[in-house]
């Protein structure tokens, strides 16, 4: 069967691609993902419901925050439309002894003996480490069969902590586990099989000098490239690739040009890798896999061949020392070429892996990732309200829970927050792509009271702000009305969230 990777002469998933295992696993079917809804939160400030006339042919609403919440779950559930969508919806296997069948707790305690006795034979990494030595050799496991090794005496008092794996020291705890059942689904719970893939792993971290690796400094040039961001819904890390940062020939050509420098890009990538699981907590009820996001804007073509030659070697390496590492694998703003090469080797892909990738263009691309990260926790520049990676000023973090509304085409949409007391009400408010009338007002419920315009209606294209936020400081009982008019003919999405903090004079 073919790889499984997306091949070298397209932008891969670089963090981690599938493991070979996969290449042999039969097609399964999954459980589809349960997806959390953002949480509401709980203000004296509400959002009511008006009857609205039509007028001028538009539609005019107005949401409550119980239909917010009820948008939102039906929007989540929805099916998300991108280029490609995921065949079947892949969900992470358990790492709980409860929840493994019969057949694959065998496996992880068979698995576990084997180890065992490797190690009490010093046999689980060889004294040499010579590049020039052959991986170990499936003759050279078998010899060592698990009967042999559950019917020799153990010394009560060894201990078994002497080697250990992305910081988890081995046989300690039920963290080894998690270890462990990540090389038997990548060997599809074949414990021979699982047991070499561990030991050239053991061997590789070793030569490759993985523990200095951890602290050695490779400077900072491709933080732009690659970074963590967040979590999604399921409380996954999230990384972001941005291959269009290598349209910058001044980077491309100091990351690539040369045999060395593409050497150090490869010892950088499996550095920033390392720290990022070592961040997991490795507990069997934990998070032990990290939801990828590739970015393909502007990413080079299948003609650079340098790129072609470090990602081949990447993915060579990734797949084979970091198995089941992989949560979801999202790109987003894919270019044409893209879809037609996944198209042409999507066949020769098992069903596992294609249920982990989602493709979306760049009209979708905050639209998919909303559908599995909550938009405070995604980056301002995908879509989302969070400004870690940006110059902006904002009063809220990724603490405070934004709400996401669907704009339909030619409809005004407004939003009423009741304010029953005195108090400072600040919110923001965001259209992906805008093109739509923005205005903000603040209506008192006394009818001998005027209104308060704070934000005339005005028009918001794609080059403003893609933030626009808003403060007032409320001295009666009234409603803040935020109206968002698209006029055009493509359904929007709207995000806003708000904030009560306490009345001064």
């Amino acid at each position: 069967m073919a790889e499984e990777t997306l091949p070298s002469t397209t932008p891969p998933p670089p963090e981690v691609s599938e493991s070979p295992a996969e290449k042999s696993a039969e097609t399964e079917s999954s459980v589809p993902e349960k997806e959390s809804p953002v949480p509401e939160k709980e203000s004296p400030a509400k959002v009511e419901t008006e009857s609205i006339t039509q007028e001028h042919q538009q539609t005019e609403t107005t949401i409550t925050e119980s239909e917010n919440l009820k948008l939102k779950e039906k929007d989540t559930s929805s099916k998300n439309r991108t280029f490609i969508q995921s065949a079947v919806s892949f969900k992470v296997e358990s790492n709980l002894l409860s929840d493994l069948s019969e057949s694959e707790r065998k496996s992880l305690e068979d698995f576990k003996t084997l180890l065992k006795q490797s190690i009490s034979n010093n046999t689980l990494l060889p004294k040499s480490s010579s590049s020039d030595e052959p991986s170990t050799s499936k003759s050279e496991i078998v010899t060592t069969t698990i009967e042999s090794a559950l019917n020799k005496e153990e010394n009560p008092g060894e201990e078994f902590s002497g080697f250990s794996i992305w910081g988890i020291p081995l046989l300690k705890d039920e963290r080894t586990d998690v270890i462990l059942l990540k090389f038997l689904r990548a060997r599809d719970f074949k414990v021979n099989d699982a047991m070499i893939m561990l030991k050239n792993t053991l061997k590789w971290r070793d030569e490759f000098g993985i523990d200095k690796l951890v602290d050695e400094d490779l400077g900072d040039d491709l933080e732009k490239v690659v970074f963590m961001h967040g979590h999604d819904r399921d409380g996954h890390p999230v990384c972001y690739n941005v291959y269009g940062e290598f349209q910058n020939k001044e980077l491309y050509g100091k990351t690539f040009s040369t045999e060395e420098k593409r050497e150090k890009f490869l010892r950088w990538r499996i550095q920033f890798l390392e720290k990022s699981i070592r961040k997991l907590d490795f507990d069997p009820a934990g998070v032990n896999t990290i939801f990828q996001v590739n970015d393909l804007k502007n990413a080079p073509g299948p003609g650079k061949r340098e790129l072609r030659l470090a990602t081949r070697k990447a993915l060579h390496l990734l797949q084979d020392n970091y198995p089941e590492f992989v949560a979801k694998q999202v790109f987003v703003n894919v270019p044409w070429w893209y879809v037609a090469f996944y198209t042409m080797m999507s066949p020769f892909m098992t069903q596992r892996t294609k249920s982990k990738f989602v493709f979306a263009g760049t009209s979708k691309t905050a639209e998919t990732l909303f559908k599995y990260v909550s938009p405070e926790q995604v980056p301002i520049h995908y879509g989302g309200l969070s400004t870690d990676y940006c110059d902006c000023d904002s009063e809220f973090t990724v603490d405070d829970p934004a709400t996401v509304l669907n704009l339909k085409t030619a409809t005004k949409q407004f939003v009423e927050i009741i304010c029953s007391e005195k108090c400072i009400i600040v919110w923001e408010v965001r259209v992906v792509g805008w093109d739509v009338t923005y205005s903000a007002e603040f209506v008192p419920s006394a009818n001998d009271k005027y209104t308060v315009v704070m934000q005339k209606a005005t028009k918001m294209t794609s080059n403003d702000d893609p933030v626009i936020s808003g403060s007032f400081k409320v001295s009666e009982v009234g409603k803040i009305v935020l109206t968002v008019d698209n006029p055009t003919f493509k359904r929007k999405k709207l995000l806003y969230r708000y904030k009560v903090l306490p009345f001064f004079d």
